[in-house]
């Protein structure tokens, strides 16, 4: 089971967080559903025969405010491409709020955290069969 159906991330100023979220997307493998002068979706949205998917839209509003409490997890498929995504990400403007690395949360648990340009909070996790890799 997916937890996630999809995640809405709004920001203050699109062209300022548009190549962060090209970049960091990218490098997940995910692709660009939309990109519009306001608003840049990501992933596939579900349907009624399909609901296997998760869809990302980061979209610009007045009322956008980053939360210290709350961040955005999202799937990797390797420890490579969590990496990737670190990098792709500090390369496009963000900030790392945790380099990429084994976490204590449970064995296995492979991941890395960033702040997009405008504070909002990142993470991409692979959930290795073991922590030895």
């Amino acid at each position: 089971m997916q937890l996630l159906d999809h995640v809405s991330i709004t920001i203050h100023n699109m062209q300022s967080v548009r190549l962060f979220y090209l970049a960091v997307m990218e490098a997940l493998g995910a692709r660009v559903a939309y990109d519009r002068s306001d608003a840049i979706g990501f992933g596939e949205r579900n349907g009624p025969r399909d609901d296997s998917h998760t869809y990302l839209s980061v979209f610009e509003s007045d009322a956008a405010s980053a939360d210290s409490g709350r961040h955005w997890c999202f799937r990797a498929a390797s420890i490579a491409q969590v990496d990737a995504f670190h990098a792709a990400g500090l390369a496009a403007g963000g900030t790392s709020d945790g380099a990429p690395g084994f976490r204590e949360y449970h064995a296995g648990y492979y991941a890395a955290f960033l702040l997009d340009p405008e504070g909002n909070k990142l993470e991409a996790v692979f959930h290795c069969a073991d922590s030895s890799v």
